[in-house]
C-alpha cells in the first residue's frame, strides 16, 4: 500500500550558538545552572529594558550560513514573533521574518547506495530561545525555568527535498558535523543545543503536487526523527487509503510508545503577527566583513573526506571514522605526518586510541598523548623495537604518565627480543610444557601454529618478535 506513495520531508533545525552570553544581554549561556539563575531584567522583560545585539552571535551565524553555501544578506531585520506562553516573559520572541540573515544554501548528503542528494537550504536566520516549562517537577503544577530565555539560536530551514527517513537522518548528521567543524555550536541534542522539527506530507508517486503537511516535534535524537517520520508516513497513507484526509496540525512524537499524536491546541500553529522589532535597528553587514569570515572558514567535512581519499588512499570506512570530528581528523593528520605511514596511523587511532577514549571517558585533548609521541611509538613498532602487543601496554602507560615510549619500553622490559637463541629457548619451553599440541603440530596440524606462537608471546611477556617466532616454529614443521 505505502509503495504507491512517497514521503516529502523538510526540516527546521534550531542550533544554539556557542557564545558565552545571551543574544541581547550579558547573562551566561552555561547549561545546567540552577533554575532562573542566568537571568536579568532584559531577558525577564522587565519594563524599561532594551536589547543589545551580541556581535559574536552574528559572526557565528554568518559562519554557519557561509558553511552551508547560503547568500548572506547585507541587510536583515529583526522581528517580534508574538505568542503567549508561560516560558516567554515578553509575550513575543525576537526573531527574523521576511528579511532573514541568509537564504538559498545547499547541503550535499550521501545516500546509502552511494549516490548524493543535494538538499536546498531555504533560509537561515537569527533568533532568541524561549524558557522551558517543566511538567514533572511538582505534581499537578508546571514549573518555569527562564535560564534559556534569550539564548542565541539560528534556525535552518530546508527545502522539502528528502524522500525517506534515512535521507533526513543523513542530512541531520551532516548538518551537525558541519556546525561542529565550524565551531558554531556543540550541537548537543541531549542539552537542547540542536532541536529538530520535521514537516512531512505524502503524495502519489509521480505526482508533483505537495500533500497536506503535518509538523512533528519532541524528537530528541536523529534515530527518533527517523522513527517518527516512518510512523507518521504510515499514518498518513492509511488515512488516505481509507478515504480520509490529512489535517494540517502539529504532532508530538512519543518515543516510548512509538507513535505520533496531535499536540494540544496551544502547541499548534499560530498567527504570530510578525512586525519589525522597534528596539533593534536593521542588521547591516559590510561585504568586506563577510568576505573575511568566508576566508577564515576551515576545511569542511565533505572536502576533508575527498582530500583524505586522494592524499592518503584510505578506505571509505577509515575516512568516515577519522573525519567524524575535526579534532580527530587533525590528530590523525599530525600523527601520519610525523610517522610517515598514514594507514598505520589510521589503524592505531581507530583501534587503540578510540578504545582508550571510550574506556576512560575522556576527550581527545585530555588523553595526554600528542601526535608526535604517538608517532614515536608507531616508529618503534615499525622498526621491530617493540611488538604490537607491547605497544598497547606502552600506550596505556604513556596516557598515565606522559613519558616517551622508548623510555617506558626500556624501563618495563618491553623491548622486542629478536635474538634467535633466546627465541628458540622460549619455543623449546613451550613445546615441553605442551607436548600434545607439539605432537599434533609436528604431525602436520598447521592450525596450531597460531596457538603455539601465542604461547611463546605469553611466555616472553610480549617481548618476542612474533614474526621471527612464527618463522622458527614453522621451520620445525618442515624438518
Amino acid at each position: 500500500m505505502s509503495d504507491r506513495y512517497e514521503m516529502v520531508v523538510g526540516l527546521e533545525v534550531h542550533v544554539q550558538l556557542k557564545t558565552r552570553t545571551k543574544a541581547f544581554c550579558a547573562c551566561s549561556t552555561d547549561f545546567g545552572a540552577p533554575p532562573n539563575q542566568n537571568t536579568c531584567p532584559v531577558c525577564l522583560a522587565l519594563p524599561g529594558t532594551l536589547p543589545v545585539l551580541n556581535a559574536e552571535a552574528v559572526e557565528l551565524a554568518v559562519r554557519a550560513a557561509l558553511g552551508l553555501g547560503c547568500q548572506v544578506h547585507n541587510r536583515s531585520v529583526f522581528a517580534r514573533k508574538n505568542y503567549f506562553y508561560p516560558d516567554l516573559p515578553k509575550g513575543y520572541q525576537i526573531s527574523q521574518f521576511d528579511q532573514p540573515l541568509a537564504t538559498r544554501g545547499k547541503l550535499a548528503v550521501a545516500r546509502g547506495d552511494g549516490s548524493v542528494l543535494e538538499v536546498g537550504i531555504t533560509r537561515l536566520h537569527l533568533e532568541e530561545d524561549a524558557g522551558k516549562s517543566i511538567h514533572d517537577r511538582y505534581p499537578g503544577r508546571t514549573a518555569v525555568d527562564l535560564n534559556r530565555c534569550g539564548v542565541p539560536l539560528i534556525e535552518i530551514v530546508s527545502e522539502p527535498d528528502m524522500r525517506t527517513p534515512e535521507e533526513a537522518g543523513a542530512y541531520l548528521r551532516e548538518l551537525k558535523l558541519i556546525m561542529e567543524y565550524l565551531e558554531v555550536s556543540d550541537a548537543n541534542m541531549e542539552e537542547g543545543s540542536l532541536r529538530v522539527d520535521a514537516n512531512i506530507s505524502v503524495r502519489r508517486r509521480g505526482s508533483t503536487r505537495l500533500g497536506t503537511k503535518t509538523e512533528i516535534k519532541n524528537m530528541n535524537s536523529f534515530a527518533n526523527v527517523e522513527r517518527a517520520l516512518a510512523t507518521e508516513f504510515e499514518r498518513q497513507v492509511t488515512l488516505l487509503e481509507s478515504g480520509g484526509r490529512v489535517v494540517q496540525q502539529t504532532m508530538l512524537w512519543d518515543a516510548q510508545r512509538g507513535e505520533v499524536r496531535p499536540a494540544r491546541s496551544k502547541e499548534e500553529s499560530h498567527d504570530y503577527r510578525y512586525f519589525p522589532e522597534p528596539d533593534l535597528p536593521p542588521l547591516v553587514l559590510e561585504d568586506a566583513w563577510i568576505s573575511a569570515i568566508r576566508a577564515s572558514l576551515p576545511e569542511l567535512p565533505a572536502e576533508k573526506r575527498q582530500r583524505f581519499a586522494r592524499q592518503y588512499s584510505l578506505p571509505s570506512y577509515d575516512i568516515e571514522v577519522l573525519t567524524a570530528s575535526r579534532k580527530l581528523a587533525d590528530y590523525f593528520e599530525a600523527t601520519a605526518a610525523a610517522h610517515g605511514d598514514a594507514k598505520a596511523a589510521a589503524n592505531w587511532i581507530m583501534g587503540e586510541l578510540l578504545a582508550q577514549l571510550k574506556a576512560r571517558g575522556v576527550a581527545l585533548e585530555e588523553l595526554g598523548v600528542p601526535p608526535p609521541r604517538l608517532a614515536a611509538l608507531l616508529d618503534l613498532v615499525r622498526r621491530g623495537t617493540v611488538s604490537h602487543s607491547a605497544a598497547k601496554r606502552i600506550f596505556a602507560l604513556m596516557i598515565e604518565g606522559g613519558e616517551e615510549p622508548s623510555e617506558i619500553a626500556e624501563r618495563e622490559g618491553l623491548l622486542q627480543v629478536g635474538d634467535e637463541s633466546q627465541l628458540l629457548a622460549w619455543i623449546d619451553e613451550v613445546f615441553a610444557e605442551n607436548p600434545e599440541e607439539a605432537r599434533r603440530f609436528a604431525a602436520g596440524e598447521r592450525k596450531l601454529l597460531g596457538v603455539l606462537v601465542g604461547l611463546v608471546m605469553k611466555k616472553s611477556k610480549g617481548r618476542a618478535d612474533p614474526r621471527k617466532v612464527n618463522q622458527l616454529i614453522a621451520a620445525r614443521l618442515s624438518v
